[in-house]
């Protein structure tokens, strides 16, 4: 019986002239166009890191490999310092948590505020879901102005408006949490089965019904999973803050970290608390991650 598929010879057909199955050679030609691409960025990556780093080495006041055999030195004397007085660390930790707490509270109202702005930008930007289909590039060029602008210009712009203190901090880090997490909820939404919403636009179910009962649904157990990401990172991001007089934990490790102030045991404590605090952040967010995403 002749083979329909392959021909009147059993087995794969070969091009004429050709040993190789049919598409074989398709295939090597686009594996080795695969590997000439992948070569080709490699070779820029490293040319690009190469020129990065001697532009930056230039700019060095003392030269990078000139002081790289000093990198321990400071965190020698600080750890040598902090061991010598390491009978005052508990009281010392006990001392900070007020700061720390401050600095939670900094990340958790930013984060709060950032997820509300950015469950609604997200909406607006979504194609297929958004509510007015001409905005959608102005929602998602305002997305990418939040997540351009780092926190820290956003904090040391509002410092001279409204003076040092927690509430810069507060609206520095919920304008990059609406950016960041705007962009993320867009990308979840989209993915987001439309026959719910088409059965409610059926019944005559306005804009923000449809969204609350046909899409939020959908993607809350991932919006959570993220806004959740983002609180660890709020928290890193407020105690980076206290640097430039923003309050909480960040203040007093600046203030710690004077040279010659003779308090680096400060400086392990407040660096203790900080990461186990972020140690029990990220297991606590894990824990709700996998309940909401995976039931377990």
């Amino acid at each position: 019986m002749v083979d329909v598929a392959y021909g009147p010879e059993p087995g794969p057909r070969r091009k004429q002239g050709s040993q190789e199955p049919f598409g074989t050679e398709a295939y090597l030609a686009m594996v080795r166009r695969k590997r000439m691409y992948g070569g080709i960025l490699l070779i820029l990556f490293v040319a690009m890191m190469a020129a990065g780093f001697q532009l930056a080495d230039g700019r060095n006041a003392g030269g990078f490999w000139q002081g790289l055999h000093q990198v321990g030195a400071f965190p020698s004397e600080v750890l040598a310092e902090a061991w010598a007085r390491r009978a005052n660390l508990p009281g010392l930790a006990w001392q900070f948590v007020p700061s720390l707490i401050e600095t939670l509270n900094i990340a958790a109202v930013s984060t709060l505020l950032g997820g509300l702005a950015a469950m609604a930008l997200a909406l607006l930007s979504t194609r297929g879901l958004a509510r007015w289909f001409r905005l959608i590039p102005l929602f998602r060029r305002m997305l990418d102005a939040f997540r351009a602008v780092p926190e820290i210009v956003v904090a040391l712009v509002l410092i001279f408006i409204l003076g040092g203190g927690p509430v810069p901090a507060v609206i520095a880090i919920a304008l990059h949490t609406t950016g960041a997490l705007g962009k993320l909820f867009s990308e979840v939404a989209e993915n987001a089965d439309l026959r719910p919403v088409e059965g409610l636009t059926s019944v005559g179910a306005g804009w923000g019904q449809r969204m609350a009962l046909g899409v939020l649904p959908q993607v809350a157990p991932n919006w959570i999973s993220y806004a959740l990401l983002r609180f660890e990172i709020n928290v890193r991001a407020s105690a980076i803050l206290g640097f430039v007089g923003e309050g909480g934990i960040g203040h007093d490790l600046k203030l710690a970290m004077q040279w010659g102030g003779g308090k680096y045991d400060q400086v392990v404590a407040i660096f203790l608390i900080l990461f186990l605090t972020i140690v029990a952040i990220d297991q606590m967010s894990d824990h709700f991650r996998n309940r909401l995403v995976k039931g377990r």
